[in-house]
């Protein structure tokens, strides 16, 4: 038996942005669920920003509609008032009120309720985000990643339909980052909440989000799973910007395998051939994506690369290798396999998602 799907809380249904005559956002539709978390993931100028401020109603659309628990909130010549929405929002700057304590700026948006439900409501949201023990504090007493916990309590005191976060995390510095994702993860999920996050960071997408959608000049390129995203990408461009990886030349030779020069790897995605092959015309150049966790380090392996270059990441080595056909590829080594530039290594592939694409210059 099927299980059926539940309905979409949000709807982005061929939407268009325009700015004086150039689209910021084109055709743009994707979907979440009760619960859900999205992210639209891109480099600045994709036009992920704007989408979301398309759903906040502070940009009108050229085309296509916004459905938030079924009801249109944009569309052509139409939007519904911000304030109206029903949609919180977590800014890159917090913007939280100086002169207000933690539960001052927590409860400010609940002035419609009594005094006692504003204190319940106000604490629920204090132990849910860890900040039980600051609410009389005030925000300059506080770290950078205690902030933005205020500021994710108080958007979620409201208990609006959605929370949007837009870059919540570029004031804070790396490792804080990527612990406050996790946590904000945690938060969003025990509170049920759905939310949207645009970020250009994909670690803190990966971290974050159940399902990304990938922009490129106001399109999504993919909307997916982080696992998919990575083992999966649907075009060059979703490979080159998820992860890292280069690209050897390859052959086909079958449908479902490819010749490069470590040998013949099997896939099971259909490999690309050249405009006007029959199923598959063997033959066909296709450029072969191998990830660093794709080349393996191993002593007995007859396949040696020379050590180019190395960037050490605590548990792990990044090396960049010379294979002997001059091309480069790179290995994740566990750090005490600490080799020298210059030293030659063994190494074999573990391929587990062959991802191939026509090469560069078929059919031109």
């Amino acid at each position: 038996m099927v299980k059926e799907q539940p309905p979409p809380l949000l709807e982005f249904a061929g939407v268009d942005v325009v700015f004086h005559g150039q689209a910021a956002v084109r055709g743009l539709s994707f979907a979440l669920t009760q619960g859900q978390i999205g992210c639209l993931l891109g480099p600045s100028g994709c036009g992920k920003t704007t989408a979301l401020r398309a759903l906040a109603g502070f940009e009108p659309l050229a085309a296509g509609e916004i459905r938030l628990d079924g009801t249109v909130i944009s569309r052509p010549g139409y939007a519904l008032a911000p304030e109206k929405r029903r949609i919180g929002m977590v800014f890159q700057d917090y913007a939280l009120f100086p002169h207000l304590t933690v539960a001052g700026n927590v409860g400010f948006g609940l002035r419609a309720h009594s005094a006692s439900a504003r204190r319940q409501r106000v604490a629920e949201l204090l132990e849910l985000t860890g900040l039980s023990g600051s609410a009389e504090k005030y925000p300059h007493e506080l770290s950078g990643g205690q902030q933005q916990r205020i500021a994710l309590a108080r958007a979620l005191a409201p208990a609006p339909g959605l929370l949007l976060l837009d870059e919540p995390f570029s004031n804070l510095d790396t490792e804080l980052r990527e612990r406050l994702s996790l946590e904000l993860r945690e938060i969003l999920k025990s509170a049920g909440t759905t939310a949207i996050l645009v970020t250009h960071d994909q670690h803190e997408a990966f971290a974050i989000a159940d399902v990304i959608g990938l922009m490129n000049r106001g399109r999504i390129e993919q909307w997916d799973a982080a696992y998919n995203l990575y083992h999966r990408p649907a075009n060059r461009f979703v490979a080159d910007f998820i992860g890292q990886g280069v690209f050897l030349d390859g052959r086909v030779l079958s449908d479902n395998q490819v010749q490069i020069e470590f040998g013949a790897l099997a896939g099971d995605i259909p490999m690309p051939c050249h405009q006007g092959c029959a199923a598959c015309g063997k033959g066909c150049s296709v450029d072969v994506l191998l990830r660093p966790d794709d080349v393996i380090h191993d002593d007995a392996s007859p396949l040696q690369a020379e050590v180019l270059r190395k960037a050490f990441r605590g548990a792990e080595f990044l090396y960049t290798l010379r294979l002997p056909s001059g091309r480069e590829v790179l290995a994740l080594v566990p750090s005490h396999h600490n080799h020298a530039i210059g030293e030659r290594i063994g190494i074999r592939l573990e391929v587990d998602h062959v991802v191939a694409f026509q090469h560069a210059g078929a059919g031109a």
